[in-house]
């Protein structure tokens, strides 16, 4: 590795080389974490030291025993290089008292007069050696140096003066100086050095986050950046997670060879270290180390470089331990922070890791545990503890029935399938029939919408033995929305509803469930359902678990009613405290139904695109509401891209056919969009007998009607379309919101000829005068009728239609509108007459002209008369052109 940012280390080390070279001699240390370039600074100092004599020696704990190692590694080499004349006058004098240093059979820990008389003679042979050549010494990681040699070191370090000796020494990080001495401490590299050393390495400039990155995982140090650069492939933005989760294997190997080699009490230490990782305090009592010892044990591993904060450090200490050992560190770890009065999660997350049964005190953690992270927003990690605390709980006890309710309560709000399972396992398990209901209440109604039926059967069964007022009130509620999808079993909700006053909060929920089957039905006025709504939604306080609860019927229902603007504040709030995926999907769904039904188009359609960005619908719970708001939204708004995001995202289960025909009602809105007509308006019909069949009346929450509508006229069969509309207008005005009333009227109008349709646009746009988006639509209408009829009012129609779709933000409709006000526009099929109408059809379902002068009972001249008026004002020549042109008369943008 290139030495960065290591110039002034270089220089001082330099001019210590150039003194001893004069004949003065000199102590340095080097000193550091492990890694920090401590040997690589040794390296360049024997690069630097020319002819001068060099003697190097490297320390090792396994060699601590090894007494005056240190020495004969250092003095070895250049003995066995010197002939024999030059070692008996280097030994001359008092350095033969350090000939039995070099005596292979000398004892290996020498009485105290014959080591103090070695050392003598080793001060004496190294000054003789200096005294030939200047000398250099240089001490890798000596704070594992054998004590006789670190005496040796130290009395020579002080007698250095005026003789040519350099000793220069790495040490661990606050390792005690056996001499006095110049420390040299090399810091950590700055972001700039690491981008020139990766592109020194790489030949690349280097992604300023990947330098950051880098910079974070190593915190500068040479050797760990060493390592992580040997595992990436480039110094590139995508490398970045792979450089903040790598743990390179050469790194970890060479930490876990250095942790063997120190003292068993330091290794334990740096396995309770690493196991409690950040609880310190306690890692002395695991490690089962007095005080003292802790101390000792801590000073060796800070000495060793194992700074345990280190990922990469604790990594290579739990890789040291076999998978038994390390589980038996952990479980003992969890009951020794139980036992300290650690937080119950940082417990309980501990307890996820051990497998053995820690004893009954960790299910009591773990339920804490469980209560704490439900509270602060984060069921997934709740569940988690719940789940790990039923391993250890008999398959048959109430106890287990307890951990299953907790554990359904946390698993409601990402995966109310799994929640409904669990209630459902636990209620046979509970001897009392109150805590068996107690349970039960513990689903929310919406997530009943596709319950089996067995847990139907298993709610009616409780219910009926319940003696509980409160209790029974929101198992009815659960009875009836589980049943409400089944036309033989949903019973007239309106006189129950009357019944409820809505005092408790078992009354209010049951309510909400009744109040939805009434909007379904249709079997109360838009105007009563709208009032009892917008009562009990300001008996509720916004926060965003509603979505999880019986509320969002009651924001639909306001939304169906035409009274949305009670729900946008509410909703807002919610919002604003939402925490998690689902919460905010859902919401947010329902922000775009609520959105679209104040005539703001433009705000829906990102309200609905967030919702399913947040994969909505992907949530393994029950989406009915949700699909069914975004459904209305998307053929509504009529763009293919939302249409094709929602059935995407469809779950994949068998569900009731009402929810199914909601899906179904999509698929035929993509169909008209892609041109396929005739295809899309059968899967309508369709699923209007289907939706008809369950009891699913509702034209402002299911506008399949409308819809058919349109497509009739597309195909050119103008009569079916009036019939249609016709039907929906009835639907609507039975329902009584006048966003359904007015859809209906525009439609019904747009395909009544003469002044008859004229004087139905002229009511739609009275009626939809709320509703900025809807209002255009029909102003857009009247003014082409007028337009088609010389009506000095069109202009005036066009140019209020072309402002509220601005203001609405449905900028498609504005361009439409924009070309009916330039002359653009194709024209409409509606300047024709009402019999033109009927022949237009006629001739668009393939018969002749004579077919059809006798279905009209009308001469073919008369016949040829129509066409040819029709043929003018719809500027076609041809017969065949005919189909083509009334489909352009009707674009499906209005």
């Amino acid at each position: 590795m290139i030495l960065l940012e290591r110039a002034e280390e270089l220089r001082r080390l330099t001019r210590a080389l150039h003194r001893v070279r004069a004949g003065r001699g000199d102590r340095i240390v080097i000193t550091g974490e492990l890694g920090c370039g401590k040997s690589a600074l040794l390296g360049a100092v024997r690069d630097r030291a020319g002819e001068t004599r060099v003697l190097t020696a490297t320390c090792s704990a396994l060699e601590r025993d090894f007494a005056f190692g240190v020495a004969r590694q250092l003095l070895d080499p250049a003995l066995a290089k010197a002939c024999e004349r030059t070692r008996e006058r280097w030994f001359a004098g008092p350095a033969g008292l350090a000939l039995p240093v070099f005596c292979d059979d000398a004892p290996a820990e020498p009485a105290v007069a014959v080591e103090d008389a070695a050392i003598s003679g080793l001060i004496a042979l190294t000054r003789a050696l200096s005294a030939d050549e200047p000398t250099v010494l240089l001490i890798d990681d000596l704070h594992w140096a054998d004590d006789p040699s670190l005496r040796w070191l130290g009395r020579l370090a002080r007698a250095l003066d005026g003789h040519p000796l350099l000793l220069v020494a790495a040490t661990g990080d606050g390792e005690h100086r056996p001499f006095p001495c110049t420390e040299i401490r090399p810091e950590p590299l700055s972001p700039q050095a690491i981008a020139e050393l990766v592109a020194h390495r790489t030949g690349t400039t280097p992604d300023a986050g990947f330098v950051a990155a880098c910079h974070d995982v190593t915190g500068g140090n040479p050797l760990f950046l060493d390592a992580v650069l040997s595992h990436v492939t480039s110094p590139s933005p995508d490398q970045v997670p792979h450089v903040r989760h790598l743990r390179p294997a050469r790194l970890t190997e060479r930490l876990v060879r250095g942790l063997a080699t120190l003292p068993k009490h330091a290794q334990d230490l740096a396995k309770a270290t690493a196991v409690l990782a950040g609880d310190d305090d306690l890692a002395g009592q695991l490690a089962g180390l007095t005080e003292q010892q802790a101390r000792a044990a801590h000073r060796i591993l800070e000495q060793a470089g194992f700074t345990t904060g280190r990922p990469a450090v604790r990594d290579a200490i739990e890789e040291s331990m076999p998978v038994g050992e390390r589980e038996e560190w952990q479980a003992r770890a969890v009951k020794l922070l139980h036992d300290n009065g650690r937080p119950a999660e940082l417990v309980a997350a501990r307890l996820l890791t051990v497998t053995t049964t820690p004893g009954g005190w960790a299910i009591g953690t773990l339920r804490e545990a469980a209560a704490t992270a439900l509270r602060r927003g984060a069921p997934e990690v709740a569940a988690r503890y719940l789940r790990r605390a039923l391993r250890d709980v008999p398959g048959d006890s109430e106890d287990r029935a307890r951990l299953l309710v907790d554990l359904a309560v946390a698993e409601r709000f990402f995966d109310p399938a799994a929640s409904v399972r669990h209630i459902t396992h636990a209620v046979p398990l509970f001897r009392d029939v109150r805590e068996r209901a107690a349970a039960l209440v513990r689903i929310a109604p919406t997530a009943l919408g596709q319950a089996p039926r067995p847990v139907r059967d298993l709610i009616d069964e409780v219910a009926g033995l319940n003696q509980d007022e409160e209790l029974g009130y929101r198992l009815e509620a659960r009875q009836r929305y589980a049943w409400h999808a089944d036309p033989s079993l949903l019973t007239d909700p309106v006189p129950r509803l009357r019944q409820i006053e809505g005092g408790t909060p078992g009354e209010r929920e049951l309510r909400a469930v009744l109040l939805d089957a009434a909007v379904f039905t249709a079997r109360l006025p838009a105007p009563e359902i709208a009032a009892i709504a917008s009562t009990a939604l300001n008996q509720e306080t916004p926060h965003p678990r509603h979505v999880h609860t019986a509320v969002p019927l009651l924001i639909r229902a306001l939304a169906a009613a035409d009274a949305a603007h009670e729900a946008v504040p509410w909703l807002d709030q919610a919002l604003s405290r939402a925490t998690t995926t689902v919460d905010q999907a859902l919401i947010r769904a329902q922000q775009s139904f609520v959105l679209l039904h104040l005539g703001q188009p433009g705000e829906a359609h990102r309200a609905a695109e967030h919702a399913l960005d947040l994969a909505v619908l992907d949530w393994r719970g029950d989406t009915t509401t949700a699909a069914i708001g975004l459904t209305a939204v998307a053929m509504e708004l009529r763009d293919p891209e939302l249409i094709g995001k929602i059935l995407s995202s469809r779950p994949d289960r068998d569900e009731p056919a009402g929810c199914d025909a909601v899906y179904r009602m999509l698929h035929a809105a993509a169909k008209a969009l892609a041109g396929e007509h005739a295809q899309a308006l059968q899967g309508l019909l369709d699923c209007g007998r289907v939706l008809d069949g369950v009891g699913w009346r509702n034209p402002v929450l299911l506008p399949w009607s409308v819809a058919t509508a349109r497509l009739h006229a597309q195909l050119g069969d103008l009569a079916a379309a009036r019939e249609a509309a016709a039907r929906a207008w009835d639907r609507a005005v039975e329902w009584g919101a006048p966003i359904g009333i007015g859809r209906a009227l525009r439609v019904l109008g747009r395909y009544t000829p003469d002044r008859e349709g004229l004087a139905m646009l002229h009511e739609a746009v009275e009626i939809l005068h709320a509703n900025p988006f809807e209002r255009a639509k029909a102003l857009l209408q009247l003014g082409a009728r007028e337009r088609a009829d010389g009506d000095p009012q069109a202009q005036h129609h066009l140019h209020e239609a072309h402002r509220l779709a601005l203001q609405s933000g449905a900028g498609r409709l504005a361009t439409r509108i924009a070309k009916e006000l330039d002359g653009n526009s194709p024209g409409i099929a509606v300047a024709l007459t009402r019999t033109e109408f009927k022949v237009a059809g006629l001739v668009v379902q393939g018969l002749t002209n004579a077919e059809i002068a006798e279905e009209l009972s009308v001469t073919s001249r008369a016949i040829e008369k129509h066409l040819t008026n029709s043929f003018r004002k719809l500027g076609i020549r041809r017969r065949t052109e005919l189909p083509a042109a009334l489909a352009r008369a009707y674009p499906p943008s209005v």
